[in-house]
């Protein structure tokens, strides 16, 4: 009776601490969270009432003048029929072609470098990452000046491909898009009756297949090489985590260094292969800067991007419900591929016949063997099989 009557008391000085620290792990995030609600949340929440109304930019969105117009600046972008329409159409285009032509390369050159300065062979490494990881670290303004100065018309690249005999283009001016260009060199110059009369947002099918500009491919090379470093690290760093047992394994089994990579060492990365693909999605959808600093969206607008058309129309047309509603369909488009992104990249198992095609055979017992010898039995351990996961995930 007396031990249960002691006991009571310390349950409930323990409760009391735990209560005591809750309330100082909310006093200490508080100042985050206050940051987070006036400098994010707040502002957000006020530009998605801007884009459902009629503000002009003079006094407060909220004032007695300001009207609620429905989904009217939503309406004048995606079904307007008019400039407004077909501006945001081309944007979405441009920004599409960008995207294709810069998330792959520079997640494939980023991976490139990282296996290379990874390399304990490698003389030098600290040298070559600092070097590669430079560009990252510079100002965009600045890069973005020096290479519109590089592909100028009489500029270093064009005096290069002179050199070698090939006619440089006039990269800023040249509206042409590379899709087109390569199809004109087979005979097709102008695209089907299906594809010129039909289209999307004010833009025919034969201009949403033309394929980023040659001035976008400006963008497009600059934003490789400055990104490419940054995403490098993120591979080094997991690289560096991988386990050494399941590299030294695949060599005592016999892999080649191609099957090494390719079996055991990209299943490990697939965590940071998601994220490095997500964040390049994120940035290459938002780009603004270097558009605003090197094209103003010319030529022809082959380089406008729904960023900077909102900007546009906010800071220079003073629309300002028109820009904040082409900043939220852009947000949703991020998302939408982000959640694509994430479906296409999840794990799941291995059929049948990609382990038969891997070299693999089914045993007696239902699991996988090599077809003739113990190679690879490494790439099983890294990735795993069907219902089997391994270190990275399943293979």
């Amino acid at each position: 009776m007396t031990s249960a009557a002691q006991r009571t008391p310390a349950r409930r000085n323990r409760s009391g601490i735990r209560r005591g620290q809750g309330v100082g792990g909310y006093l200490f995030t508080a100042p985050a969270v206050i940051l987070l609600l006036v400098f994010l949340v707040v502002p957000i929440l006020m530009a998605l009432w801007v884009s459902f109304s009629d503000w002009g930019g003079n006094g407060s969105p909220f004032s007695s003048g300001v009207h609620f117009v429905g989904f009217t600046n939503y309406a004048s972008i995606t079904s307007g029929g008019g400039l407004s329409e077909q501006d945001f159409g081309t944007s979405l285009r441009n920004n599409l072609w960008y995207v294709i032509f810069v998330v792959p390369t520079q997640t494939v050159l980023a991976l490139l470098l990282a296996v290379l300065v990874n390399n304990r062979l490698l003389k030098g490494r600290g040298f070559f990452r600092t070097a590669f990881y430079f560009p990252s670290v510079t100002s965009s303004v600045a890069i973005t000046v020096l290479w519109y100065f590089l592909f100028n018309p009489t500029g270093a690249v064009n005096e290069v491909l002179g050199a070698i005999g090939l006619h440089g283009p006039n990269w800023p001016a040249d509206a042409d898009g590379l899709v087109h260009n390569l199809l004109a060199l087979v005979g097709v110059r102008n695209g089907p009756g299906f594809l010129v009369n039909g289209g999307f947002l004010g833009v025919s099918w034969w201009d949403w297949l033309s394929g980023p500009s040659v001035g976008m491919m400006i963008i497009i090379t600059m934003v490789v090489f400055t990104t490419a470093g940054t995403f490098m690290l993120l591979f080094i760093a997991a690289l560096q985590n991988l386990s050494q047992e399941v590299e030294e394994a695949a060599m005592v089994d016999g892999a080649t260094s191609w099957q090494r990579f390719r079996l055991v060492t990209l299943p490990q990365l697939r965590t940071t292969i998601f994220t490095v693909l997500t964040l390049g999605l994120i940035g290459t959808w938002q780009v603004f800067d270097q558009v605003l600093v090197g094209s103003q969206g010319n030529p022809e607008k082959t380089t406008l991007t729904p960023a900077y058309l909102s900007y546009v129309a906010g800071f220079q047309e003073q629309n300002w419900g028109q820009a904040a509603a082409i900043a939220f369909i852009l947000f949703a488009i991020i998302v939408a591929f982000t959640l694509l992104q994430r479906f296409v990249l999840r794990e799941r198992g291995v059929s049948a016949r990609r382990m038969r095609r891997a070299g693999f055979d089914r045993g007696g017992d239902g699991g996988y063997r090599p077809a003739h010898e113990d190679l690879l039995t490494a790439a099983v351990v890294a990735g795993g099989t069907s219902g089997r996961p391994g270190q990275g995930g399943t293979l």
